[in-house]
């Protein structure tokens, strides 16, 4: 199981702008690779990488990914954005089971859900969604499908309010188990990459035992 310490960075507000963040975040080395294939069938790997931190208000997040082909299709919160070129970030912020499923692509739009395994799980209301802030490098008009070189970030903030079914005050010295992906199922040439090893028959990213582990220091 891969480890990772997550830094607490400091701002003179509450919550800074976002291209402060990214800045910040772009400053933070080294960038941690999701670059694992877990299924031999989907070789295609894009270059992807994050850089993750927090504050006392959010958790901080910027992914860096150049890819072969890319899509940005869905713009309507909880579409099915992992059919696009997509960036996932999953999370189980207590002891009871339950994870959120953070899902975005290339234009910043959200698929989140909540629950303990990929079944019964619940999609999060519009409204919660709209409380993550977004910051892409791809704009936010919708994509078509192109093949060439396309290099994209995305930067986020999420507020601890956004963990609604759990209360967050302060992540300090905490350690709670996560995985980051990068998928793009309805490209013509799918992938699907993940930073922790998922053993699994077939891509699957709803299963919270093969999370690795963050420790907020």
């Amino acid at each position: 199981m891969k480890i990772l310490d997550v830094e607490k960075l400091e701002f003179e507000t509450e919550f800074p702008p976002l291209d402060k963040i990214s800045q910040k975040l772009d400053d933070l080395n080294p960038k941690i690779p999701v670059d694992r294939i877990n299924w031999e069938e989907f070789t295609y790997k894009p270059d992807v990488r994050f850089s993750i931190a927090y504050t006392a208000n959010e958790i901080l997040l910027k992914y860096y990914v150049t890819e072969h082909w890319f899509k940005a299709e869905m713009t309507v919160s909880n579409q099915e954005v992992y059919e696009d070129s997509c960036v996932e970030f999953f999370i189980s912020p207590g002891e009871d089971g339950l994870y959120y499923n953070f899902e975005f692509n290339a234009i910043g739009t959200c698929l989140m859900g909540t629950g303990k395994t990929r079944e019964n799980r619940s999609r999060s209301d519009p409204g919660i969604i709209s409380g993550i802030r977004r910051l892409t490098s791809a704009g936010t008009e919708p994509v078509s499908e192109q093949e060439g070189e396309f290099s994209w970030t995305i930067t986020l903030g999420i507020p601890f309010k956004i963990f609604h079914l759990h209360k967050i005050t302060d992540l300090k010295g905490k350690e709670l188990r996560a995985n980051f992906y990068k998928c793009g199922d309805k490209l013509s040439v799918p992938h699907f990459l993940t930073w922790n090893a998922v053993r699994a028959p077939k891509p699957d990213y709803h299963l919270p035992e093969f999370f690795g582990l963050l420790r907020f220091v």
